[in-house]
């Protein structure tokens, strides 16, 4: 591999990391209603679980599954119905911040399940590979993964210290129910884009 694509992999992997979807929502929203470090362990979890999901689709389960009738279909209503579980958790959360138990907050598995739920993660890692990766080289796609395991876990936890930011300037409920709701709505309508597209 030459050396000519790790900066190509590294603005590629930036771009599909930090870019809004429904991770980093549920990131954002995990800052501004929980602890830093509830937030922070959904984002590595949602870090391993798409690395895993990348190497995965690096080693050709991807071009394997897509022979498989109805797999596109069944991995976006999987999804969508995922997102819109955690979008109506949000929508109905209560706004109190001093009561809130870390067990509730979206955790480790939620953050490494929603990526293998998410048919945008796979299209990134598909696009990615495609892209970058000549042939079945091995090699290639270990380091691309490695270039992008940091670089997803800062971008995803940017939005965790985004929410926590928000979260000092939203003392009073009835403010944090509209930023929940709004954010809820978001992720919603990402599932629509993401039954349209």
């Amino acid at each position: 591999m030459t050396t000519s694509l790790i900066l190509p992999m590294t603005a590629f992997a930036l771009a599909a990391s930090i870019t809004p979807g429904p991770v980093n929502l549920v990131c954002l929203s995990s800052g501004a209603n929980y602890p830093l470090a509830r937030g922070l362990i959904f984002a590595a979890g949602a870090t391993l679980g798409f690395i895993v999901l990348f190497v995965t689709i690096g080693l050709g389960l991807y071009s394997v599954l897509t022979v498989i009738p109805g797999f596109n279909a069944t991995l976006r209503w999987a999804g969508v119905a995922f997102l819109l579980y955690l979008s109506v958790q949000l929508f109905r959360d209560d706004g109190h911040l001093a009561e809130r138990e870390t067990h509730k907050a979206p955790g480790f598995i939620t953050g490494a399940i929603m990526q293998w739920l998410n048919p945008k993660a796979w299209l990134a890692s598909a696009s990615g590979i495609g892209a970058y990766i000549r042939g079945n080289d091995l090699q290639e796609v270990f380091i691309f993964a490695a270039l992008y395991l940091p670089i997803c876990w800062l971008s995803l936890s940017c939005w965790v210290y985004a929410g926590a930011f928000l979260r000092r300037y939203i003392q009073r409920p009835v403010v944090l129910i509209i930023l929940n709701r709004a954010l809820a709505l978001l992720l919603a309508a990402s599932c629509v884009y993401l039954l349209i597209e």
